[in-house]
């Protein structure tokens, strides 16, 4: 089990749950930002911070994006778990679902 980002996080990227991952587990792609599950400890710091509550537990993701699971899962796919998102810093790339998307009208100002 672990937690996933959604749609709200996309052309936001607040990053506020970044600062809150004792784990430093949270991956900044080009327009998004995710969880490695690999590296992710559950221990939910991350949720409550989220301004566009784009942060779900895997059980709780609402199925209109049950998708992001994946999407989530599949980002490191090639990454692997770097131990860190720090010592990748933002990444050239997101997942094809992320990519795909028209731009998001931006929640935070």
């Amino acid at each position: 089990m672990t937690y996933v980002i959604a749609l709200p996080c996309v052309d936001v990227k607040d990053r506020a749950c970044v600062d809150e991952c004792p784990v430093d587990c949270i991956y900044e792609g080009e327009r998004s930002l995710y969880i490695n599950a690999d590296e992710c400890v559950d221990c939910g710091a991350c949720e409550p911070v989220c301004p566009v509550e784009a942060i779900y537990y895997e059980d709780d993701l609402p199925d209109e994006w049950s998708d992001y699971y994946s999407a989530n899962v599949e980002f490191f796919a090639e990454l692997g778990s770097p131990g860190g998102a720090a010592k990748t810093g933002p990444l050239p790339f997101d997942h094809p679902l992320i990519a795909a998307l028209p731009p998001q009208m931006e929640a935070v100002h």
